[in-house]
């Protein structure tokens, strides 16, 4: 007599998948190039973790605007790009301090890295080291080094996965060739940067992975005794 089982496979936490990295999509709108002395004004992340279906998906956002550092450069020609207004009343009523910004953040994102088995998180962006440039400059200024769950150096760019997938660099047109919407009114938010980020690089991962395209998630049935 033949038995049938049916087994649903587990997906597994990421802590299995980037050698205990976790990775979070982060971008910034800055006040100029300089990190050291130009001003961190919004500040996005969302970490990627897995659905029940083992695909890559955006997790929850952690999102902050951040009030200018004390003696920090607003290059006029970055705000005007941005469309940031640092003195705008609405936006004073929401900000907060570098410090209290990133502390509230690292909190949520150590949440999630623990969850996942995780050892660090690697920051994921569109031309990376350019956020974690103002990631580090920030946490030197606010003393949040000890709370800090990022990666040091290693970061993961999306700018070099579209070249690969679709020759495009340009976030914008990445996600078009993506077949993903993209509002160019809603850029330059770190909000709606970060999660059009995000889900282009999910978007690429699952299209890359080996356990996602072979189906190593789905259920599976199996037959016990099958002559």
């Amino acid at each position: 007599m033949e038995k049938s089982v049916t087994e649903q496979v587990t997906p597994p936490v990421i802590g299995q998948r980037f050698r205990g990295f976790l990775p979070v999509v982060v971008d910034v709108e800055t006040a100029g190039f300089n990190a050291q002395t130009d001003a961190l004004l919004e500040i996005a992340c969302i970490p990627i973790v897995y659905n029940d279906q083992g695909e890559f998906v955006p997790g929850e956002a952690y999102h902050a605007h951040i009030n200018p550092f004390e003696g920090a450069n607003l290059d006029r020609r970055s705000l005007e790009f941005t469309g940031i207004d640092p003195t705008n009343p609405l936006r004073l009523a929401i900000a907060q301090d570098e410090k209290t910004a990133l502390k509230r953040i690292f909190k949520s994102l150590s949440e999630v890295r623990r969850a996942q088995q995780c050892t660090h998180c690697v920051l994921v962006g569109h031309n990376a080291h350019f956020d974690l440039g103002f990631l580090q400059a920030a946490v030197q200024r606010t003393a949040t080094k000890n709370q800090n769950p990022f990666h040091s150096f290693s970061v993961f760019d999306t700018v070099t996965l579209s070249a690969v997938m679709f020759g495009q660099t340009v976030l914008a047109k990445s996600c078009l060739q993506a077949g993903l919407e993209f509002d160019g009114k809603e850029a330059h938010s770190a909000l709606y940067d970060t999660q059009k980020t995000a889900e282009l690089f999910c978007f690429m991962l699952n299209k890359l992975d080996p356990l996602v395209s072979q189906g190593l998630f789905a259920t599976e049935t199996t037959d016990e005794n099958a002559e």
